[in-house]
């Protein structure tokens, strides 16, 4: 079946209205965007923190290795300024673009990180989205930002490499995590050898093929747990013959069982 065609959105320029300043640090920027949107490789001034009310997200960002993180409405990806980045989304999504002042930047955020989403954030940034005086905003704005100092942090970025071959072999692997194929066969759809492949990975990644796959996989499936997709479910989904096999490497990798996690982030 042919892939629906890419919609291109223009990122934010530096005379937009929502351009943040000194004097007001945060903006909010609202849209509704439909899958397989995106915003091609870009980086402006300013930080950004990529989230969205519902729906899902991609975000692939250098900081300087480039990273691929995938996020749903419980979780949102710090961006720092000047960071290169671009955005997919995977599922129609209710995008909230918050775009802060580099001088408001909290100390030794250079990198991009993804954060979790409290209920309180989630609420100041519907609360800033919406008209109202200087003074509200003033100190819903110091709120917003000192919530997002003290957020939890999780692990959800799969490095990606720069050779065009094992590129497009990640990227395939990205979007079709449920393929059981083996490395030879990813090798073989890249007209490469399974031999040279696993040498990529090691000299591009550090990582061995099945030590990357892994950190995809989890990329996958802790957004899904995080909206309540049954493990059952995720475990098809990322390509496991059976729960028991998803579930030891779940918690091998993450230090707890996924139904534990599904229970403990389920909004």
């Amino acid at each position: 079946m042919p892939r629906t065609p890419r919609i291109q959105f223009t990122p934010l320029g530096d005379t937009d209205p929502f351009t943040p300043s000194p004097q007001r640090p945060v903006r909010v920027r609202a849209r509704t965007m439909p899958a397989d949107a995106h915003f091609e490789p870009h980086r402006h001034a300013w930080a950004q923190l990529a989230y969205c009310a519902t729906g899902m997200v991609q975000v692939t960002a250098a900081t300087p290795e480039e990273i691929t993180y995938i996020v749903p409405p419980s979780r949102a990806v710090w961006i720092a300024p000047g960071a290169r980045h671009a955005i997919t989304v995977l599922e129609a999504a209710e995008f909230r673009t918050l775009y802060i002042d580099a001088s408001a930047t909290p100390e030794g955020w250079g990198g991009c990180r993804v954060l979790v989403v409290s209920a309180l954030l989630r609420e100041l940034i519907h609360a800033l989205d919406m008209p109202m005086a200087g003074a509200r905003e003033a100190m819903l704005t110091g709120l917003v930002l000192d919530e997002l100092t003290h957020a939890d942090t999780q692990a959800l970025g799969v490095p990606l490499p720069r050779d065009k071959r094992l590129r497009a072999l990640c990227e395939a692997v990205l979007q079709a995590p449920s393929e059981r194929a083996t490395l030879a066969d990813w090798a073989a759809d890249i007209g490469a050898s399974e031999r040279t492949v696993a040498r990529l990975f090691r000299e591009e990644l550090g990582l061995s093929y099945q030590q990357w796959r892994q950190q995809a996989i989890l990329a996958h499936a802790l957004p899904l747990l995080s909206r309540g997709t049954p493990v059952s479910r995720v475990a098809a989904a990322s390509g496991y013959a059976s729960d028991s096999a998803f579930s030891a490497m779940f918690k091998a990798a993450m230090g707890q069982s996924p139904s534990h996690f599904l229970r403990k982030n389920t909004p």
